[in-house]
């Protein structure tokens, strides 16, 4: 909606590009802006037109005070021309327009319109963030009228004034607050529109912040698994190259088919990187694809026992991916550090939690394997992100031990 507002030229100033916030709070503005953008002309030779013809038709009326001259005709222009600036220079602006007007009242000229241009003035400089300064020129303006109203009226023009009663004073005093507090206002009301621009776009990069991290778990997930099972099989086969072909071959089958998941997955989880409202073309992989892992990892030379206790539970479509993925990244981990070729992957149901279980009988090998050392990193933050928890560490009677609890929230149904 304000990129609406903003395109077609409509609204307030700082919905139009006219204010930009800053770094600071100081001078320019609740929030420290910058004024940019073109000058308001149109406005300005609006209020101009609007100052001068009225100023000649109340000089027609209130035939006591000095007729219009030419210098009567600059001082009502003045205040205008100096409104072209009022949002890049609000103090000049309106402290400008106040002695303008103070010149034009002192002079004896018929009240009318100029008071706009102090108003609009005023306006501007506290939407702007100058409280102190409109404050201070529309209080000299005041004073400056009541001195002339009533003090200095036989020294200034018109001759034979006998000055001016105290019962309209009391318009002029609603007229004066009536600007200031409408002023104070809109001053609030923008603070406050900036405040919740600012908020909207800081959700947003806290949204794009967690996007960017689920995708990056994503892809190291699927790449880690599928390039350590590679990284296995390409050894055996160079090993066995020419010693025994003929497993050499379904070493290099095996990478093969796990270069092709992987290439599969990855795309599904960049498929999340198209425009948005698309919706995925392939599901996300959960815990029924447990004996294609198994499967994989055999490929790798690594024996997996699965066993599950419970009644299965259809879960949510979170839980069932971090539940595939922590069991992935451990079987990950067997290959890559764990001098063991065997694992048992335990899935329990109960007690509300989704418990899983995955051991190795060891012992470590020290080997990296080209890991980036982030896998457990990435399975407790998956496990907290869902409520639940992860442990992982050495097994008393030796190997290593991953056992993580999820809250169990069942698929919900239409």
């Amino acid at each position: 909606m304000e990129e609406q507002i903003r395109r077609i030229g409509f609204g307030p100033p700082w919905a139009r590009g006219r204010y930009v916030p800053g770094a600071d709070g100081a001078g320019d503005g609740p929030a420290g802006g910058r004024k940019l953008g073109r000058l308001p002309w149109f406005s300005s030779v609006l209020i101009a037109v609007f100052v001068s013809v009225g100023s000649g038709f109340a000089s027609q009326v209130q035939a006591d005070r000095e007729p219009l001259d030419a210098f009567a005709r600059a001082l009502l222009l003045v205040g205008p021309a100096l409104l072209l600036v009022r949002y890049r220079y609000p103090v000049l602006c309106v402290f400008g327009v106040a002695v303008s007007a103070m010149l034009y009242l002192g002079a004896g000229y018929a009240y009318g319109p100029i008071f706009v241009t102090v108003a609009v003035a005023c306006f501007a400089a506290i939407v702007s963030g100058h409280r102190r300064a409109a404050w201070w020129a529309i209080g000299l303006l005041w004073a400056s009228h009541l001195l002339a109203g009533h003090l200095l009226y036989p020294y200034l023009p018109p001759s034979g004034d006998a000055g001016a009663p105290w019962g309209p004073e009391v318009g002029v005093a609603a007229w004066v607050t009536a600007v200031l507090v409408g002023s104070e206002l809109v001053r609030v009301r923008r603070e406050q529109w900036i405040h919740d621009r600012q908020e909207r776009a800081a959700a947003e990069a806290r949204r794009a912040d967690e996007e960017r991290l689920r995708i990056a778990r994503e892809l190291h997930d699927v790449l880690a698994h599928s390039i350590s099972v590679i990284n296995v099989q390409a050894g055996v086969g160079l090993a066995l190259l020419d010693s025994d072909p003929e497993q050499a071959r379904t070493a290099l089958t095996t990478i093969k088919a796990a270069s092709k998941e992987a290439l599969g997955e990855v795309r599904q989880v960049l498929d999340t990187l198209r425009t948005s409202g698309d919706a995925p073309r392939t599901p996300a992989p959960g815990l029924d694809r447990l004996p294609e892992l198994v499967e994989q990892a055999a490929g790798a030379g690594l024996s997996v026992g699965l066993e599950t206790e419970g009644d299965p539970v259809a879960l949510s479509p979170g839980a069932d991916l971090a539940a595939f993925r922590i069991i992935q990244e451990a079987l990950t981990n067997v290959v890559r550090h764990s001098g063991s070729r065997t694992a048992h992957v335990r899935v329990g149901y109960g007690g509300g939690l989704l418990t899983l279980r995955i051991d190795d009988t060891g012992p470590a090998t020290g080997d990296e394997a080209g890991g980036s050392g982030n896998g457990l990193v990435g399975m407790r933050e998956r496990a907290t992100a869902l409520g639940g928890t992860i442990e992982a560490g050495p097994r008393p009677d030796g190997g290593f031990r991953v056992r993580a609890s999820l809250p169990l929230k069942p698929k919900e149904t239409p």
